[in-house]
């Protein structure tokens, strides 16, 4: 029998009407803004009194790093959830919003996999309830507003060949790099150089995805730092006047959307920053939320714990006073095969001795976890050509380094293959204590902080500063951000800045080419290696595979 695609299992689904999923926690009707059937926001009212009672346990979800043999991270979130409910304990979830920008470049859908998904599948992978486009309008009104200023006589003075804001679009595309705008007669405007960022790199999504309200949306709006005067003086988007109507485009965006999986458990989508170009979590919104909901949270952090994991815990904890209780590390055995130097054609065989070079990946991702305080409990998300000496071998190593292990078959089982890996977090939430701290203090220089993560989380010798980074580091203290954590934008295919070297790099810098303050988020961002705010389509887009029929039926998204 043929196995079903992603798209087919969700699209046979039977949904419940959004309301039910939302009375199964207590959400009344009256608590949310309805979508259609199945997609809903929650009002204002009731993520106000949800964020600020009660909060349940806390569970990030991350992994190694990502390798084209996949691991299955969101997947093994979403089945997490179903087993967690299917054994008794109130449980919501809360995830990203995917790009469009993957989902027709390098992979298509990220709503989960198999049996578990989160629904309607299409939906939240392509428009789902329009807070990518209210982010990106946002983000191209204040770009509109800065280049109509300078348009204007430019009161400002704002120094034309100083402008960093960008103009974002949700979708890959590299050719908007780098462009020129203003082109044409007088009145076309100022002619100068701009460029594109992908719109969840852009400072708007980290501002949605970090505000804790209106008021706080607006507040960091506000601080948004565009450009630089001709003596070389900050101008934000608060002088230019761009705030209120900035936010106005905003005002539904801020609100959590509710969905559900397969088997009906609620989940919270909102927010979509990328973990190696931006901090990579979900809303502050939502995750508190959902634990003033359930009695635990399932959440996860984009890419592997060096990126995603790290500025969840780096960043978004010391902002939210969220305290994370335990972390799950996916793994499977084939990436850690891929890793040790395995074809990916051969990566169905068994072969111990690559297993055995290879897991030193996961090796450091659970002695990094371990460095901030937190239980890991690792979960190989299950394939079929798996043998029970490469299980036995991973179960062994974990268990030797003090984590817990548990076997995932939620792709094929949903929640029901989800329960061996919810025994081991529920234990682990009731006997192991979280002494959750960052891994590095607000009192350090920017440098330091920078330093810190590339050699205790990326496990580099130390940190090569280009001039021109050292300038701008200079600069940003000077202009008083020192005390900001910061956001490192590296390729999330390694632990260091080069994508081709796997396992766990040793002998290396990293290299910091770049830096700015994204001012209004609240963090300093530090670009390493190639990385780029832009992604390009691959040789074959995930696009040249999907289609639509003449009843509406998508097929080829995952």
């Amino acid at each position: 029998m043929a196995v079903k695609s992603d798209i087919e299992i969700a699209q046979e689904a039977k949904m419940l009407h959004i309301k039910e999923v939302a009375a199964k926690v207590g959400i009344t009707e009256d608590d949310l803004e309805y979508y259609g059937r199945y997609k809903a926001k929650l009002s204002e009212e009731y993520v106000k009194k949800a964020s600020t009672g009660k909060r349940g346990k806390l569970v990030l979800v991350t992994a190694i790093n990502p390798t084209p043999a996949g691991e299955g991270k969101t997947t093994t979130s979403v089945g997490l959830g179903d087993a967690l409910n299917r054994l008794g304990h109130k449980t919501v979830i809360a995830l990203r919003e995917p790009s469009l920008g993957p989902c027709f470049g390098i992979k298509g859908g990220a709503a989960g996999g198999g049996y578990a998904q989160v629904v309607p599948m299409e939906d939240i992978n392509l428009h789902f309830t329009g807070d990518f486009h209210a982010i990106t309008s946002a983000n191209n009104l204040l770009a509109a507003i800065i280049d109509n200023h300078i348009q204007q006589g430019n009161e400002l003075g704002i120094d034309t060949r100083q402008i960093i804001w960008k103009r974002a679009v949700d979708m890959n595309d590299r050719a908007l790099r780098n462009i020129v705008v203003g082109l044409g007669a007088k009145a076309d405007g100022v002619p100068r150089e701009d460029h594109f960022v992908i719109t969840v790199a852009s400072e708007i999504m980290a501002i949605l995805c970090l505000a804790d309200d209106m008021d706080d949306l607006k507040k960091r709006l506000s601080r948004i730092i565009v450009a630089y005067t001709r003596d070389g003086e900050p101008v934000t988007a608060g002088q230019l006047q761009a705030v209120g109507s900035m936010a106005a485009l905003l005002k539904d965006a801020l609100k959590p959307n509710l969905v559900q999986t397969l088997e009906h458990t609620p989940v919270i989508i909102h927010g979509g920053p990328f973990a190696n170009i931006a901090h990579g979590c979900n809303s502050v919104r939502a995750t508190k939320t959902a634990l003033g909901i359930g009695d635990i949270t399932v959440t996860e952090a984009g890419f592997g714990a060096d990126l995603g994991a790290e500025k969840f815990l780096d960043i978004k904890c010391r902002m939210a006073g969220l305290k994370p209780d335990a972390v799950v590390l996916v793994a499977t055995i084939r990436a850690l095969k891929y890793n040790g130097g395995v074809d990916k054609k051969n990566l169905g065989e068994e072969n111990l001795e690559a297993l055995k070079k290879g897991i030193v990946n996961l090796e450091k991702h659970i002695e990094n976890i371990q460095k901030y305080g937190v239980p890991v409990v690792v979960t190989l998300n299950s394939f079929l050509t798996d043998t029970q000496a490469e299980m036995d071998y991973v179960k062994k190593f974990c268990e030797e380094r003090d984590c817990r292990f548990a076997l995932s078959e939620v792709w094929a089982k949903g929640g029901e293959g989800g329960e061996a890996l919810a025994k081991e977090v529920i234990d682990t939430l009731e006997n192991k204590p979280s002494n959750y701290a960052p891994i590095y203090s607000d009192e350090l220089s920017l440098k330091e902080k920078i330093e810190k993560v590339a050699t205790e989380i990326y496990g580099a010798d130390g940190v090569t500063f280009t001039p021109a980074a050292s300038k701008q580091l200079a600069k940003i203290e000077d202009m008083g951000f020192k005390e900001l954590p910061v956001c490192m934008a590296k390729t999330q295919y390694s632990l260091s800045d080069d994508p081709t070297l796997l396992g766990r790099p040793q002998n290396y810098n990293i290299t910091v080419r770049e830096c700015y303050v994204s001012a209004g988020a609240g963090f300093v961002v530090a670009l390493t290696g190639s990385i780029v705010t832009m992604p390009g389509l691959p040789k074959h887009p995930a696009a040249y595979d999907i289609d639509v029929d003449a009843q509406g039926k998508i097929t080829g998204l995952f």
